[in-house]
């Protein structure tokens, strides 16, 4: 098993928890993979370091297996978190922009339609951030929370983005970088410890949840995935769901409702799908976000599909 971890030099809240989890012991030189990025190896982890936007190089895993011979595993971003409400939080999220149609131009990386295969240990690692963040008093300052997916860059393997938000006084905070540092030493099992979440291991529980609606954060989802054993694919906020509103056409009845609403499900639940071998993949709805039609529109969609519908309790 080999994880890739990628940090920044361009982000504080990316090199600075790179740099402390490099301050822990194991550590050396990794190979020579471009002149203007380093990488360090401990175990099976590889860190990675180069210095443009987090979001500006694609494809990271697929070059480093090229240029080493080694397989990766997993991919895992430190990066930073920006927010209108400049409220400190700590996240876990997953990647890609599905709801983007062909021609349209990311703003911040991947590919339209497209959303990478989500990080299975996203769920457990939640739940470890939480633990992690009460034990060094970081709570309540800072929020703990998933959220929704979005941005790229392009990957091939399960990945997974850890921020800090929300503002550079916070980027800048070590004691959050040393939290997420903490986080990946004893999520990969850095150490001689047991890696955290670790789905072909750890998967009694099948279900998994496919998140649909609701805002960035998505706090119906969140409630969910912080119970024990509960595991969590790709999650597609509001804004991710784009559905034109059949009213605007003048009282025709049986309406097609317009939209890359259907795009973006089938993306999220194909990755999703792909990256939980052997899992039950169950939609969960957060129903106060939709109106009527949505609703009635996306329950129908979800049965044509045959994917099923969870409430909460179904997932633990």
């Amino acid at each position: 098993m080999v994880a890739l971890l990628v940090a920044t030099t361009s982000d504080p809240a990316s090199i600075n928890p790179a740099n402390a989890l490099l301050g822990m012991p194991g550590w050396k030189p990794g190979p020579h993979f471009q002149d203007d990025m380093k990488s360090y190896v401990n175990e099976g982890v590889r860190v990675l370091v180069h210095g443009k936007s987090i979001v500006a190089e694609d494809e990271l895993d697929k070059r480093w297996e090229e240029v080493t011979g080694e397989v990766i595993d997993e991919v895992i971003f430190f990066s930073k978190h920006t927010a209108a409400s400049n409220k400190p939080a700590l996240t876990v999220h997953p990647i890609g922009v599905p709801h983007l149609r062909q021609g349209d131009v990311p703003p911040q990386g991947g590919r339209p339609g497209w959303a990478a295969l989500p990080n299975p240990r996203m769920g457990p690692w939640l739940r470890l951030l939480k633990n992690l963040a009460q034990a060094h008093n970081l709570v309540p300052e800072f929020e703990i929370t998933l959220e929704a997916t979005h941005h790229g860059p392009l990957t091939n393997k399960p990945t997974m983005f850890l921020e800090i938000g929300s503002t550079e006084d916070y980027w800048k905070r070590q004691d959050a970088a040393q939290v997420m540092a903490q986080l990946v030493w004893e999520g990969l099992g850095l150490g001689g410890v047991s890696d955290v979440g670790n789905w072909s291991r750890e998967n009694d529980n099948k279900k998994i949840l496919l998140g649909i609606g609701g805002g960035h954060y998505a706090p119906r989802h969140v409630d969910v995935v912080l119970k024990d054993n509960v595991w969590v694919g790709h999650l597609l906020s509001g804004y991710s769901l784009p559905m034109e509103d059949p009213n605007q056409s003048k009282g025709e009845k049986n309406v097609e409702i317009g939209g890359t609403w259907r795009q973006s499900i089938k993306a999220a639940y194909e990755a999703t799908y792909s990256a939980f071998p052997g899992g039950e993949i169950l939609a969960h709805l957060d129903h106060k976000s939709f109106k009527g039609w949505q609703k009635n529109a996306i329950t129908g969609f979800l049965a044509e599909q045959n994917i099923k519908i969870g409430k909460p309790n179904n997932f633990y």
